[in-house]
């Protein structure tokens, strides 16, 4: 099985911590150059410079950019691929605070709504010429397994979670005849700060401890447990592989068996 990734570059978005961070680690470990980028400058110095090289020619960097903020970020991308280009793209941000759907403010639609989509849209457009001109390219979106059953009190994550599924299965459509493939991973209950402050906001909705409500999202879980954010990373590096060349256009769900839909 071919996963060398040795002469590719990856660009990890959400970097910082949690599946950004131990997905830049897993293509380290395959042999790709790892830009890593995030809000956190501090943070993404020790991120980059943490990474592992499994030969000298590899280098890996970081940039500072809130995705949000689509002018300022496609100055650094352009930037970025003046020196070289980018083949494997991560898109990954967290995701927006939990709430009804019906209780939420437009606002908040339309700030999930730029800091996802949107993005991710800014992103493809500055990496697509690297990726066209060699003819491969990898676009990973870490996105929910809410695109395929909606997760109670996420109402606004669950709205644009799918809107950005749409997409990229769109994309995977678009890009294919140059060699790109476009696919989604949804991770499911996975040990990061996301899952902590899910657990801080259930525990204050629902008057009980976060040890129950652990307790009682992992009986939700054949596997039995919350997964670790490295377990998910695997899953994204093999997508992002040679090996993963005709898999193309699909949600991946690594939740331990959670979901109940095929």
């Amino acid at each position: 099985m071919d996963l060398n990734l040795s002469g590719k570059h990856a660009l990890v978005c959400g970097a910082s911590e949690g599946i950004g961070r131990a997905t830049a680690h897993e293509l380290a470990l395959l042999g790709a150059d790892v830009t890593v980028l995030s809000r956190r400058a501090d943070v993404l110095q020790d991120v980059a410079a943490s990474l592992p090289k499994i030969s000298a020619a590899q280098r890996h960097d970081w940039i500072a950019a809130d995705v949000s903020q689509h002018e300022v970020l496609r100055e650094r991308l352009q930037a970025l691929v003046a020196e070289r280009a980018v083949h494997i793209l991560i898109n990954n941000t967290g995701g927006p605070a939990s709430g009804r759907a019906i209780d939420a403010d437009a606002s908040a639609y339309l700030d999930a709504f730029h800091r996802h989509l949107l993005a991710n849209q800014t992103l493809v457009q500055a990496l697509l010429p690297g990726m066209q001109q060699v003819q491969w390219g990898r676009i990973v979106n870490v996105v929910s397994t809410s695109v395929k059953e909606p997760v109670a009190n996420l109402g606004v994550s669950n709205t644009i979670r799918g809107a950005v599924a749409s997409w990229a299965k769109t994309l995977s459509r678009e890009l294919a005849s140059d060699g790109i493939t476009v696919n989604n991973v949804l991770p499911g209950y996975t040990r990061t700060q996301r899952l902590d402050q899910i657990l801080r906001d259930r525990a204050a909705s629902s008057g009980k401890t976060e040890e129950a409500v652990a307790a009682t999202m992992t009986a939700s879980v054949p596997a039995g447990r919350f997964a670790d954010a490295s377990e998910v990373a695997n899953a994204i590096a093999f997508l992002a592989s040679p090996a993963a060349a005709y898999i193309n256009g699909v949600s991946l769900a690594v939740d331990g068996g959670r979901m109940q839909s095929i």
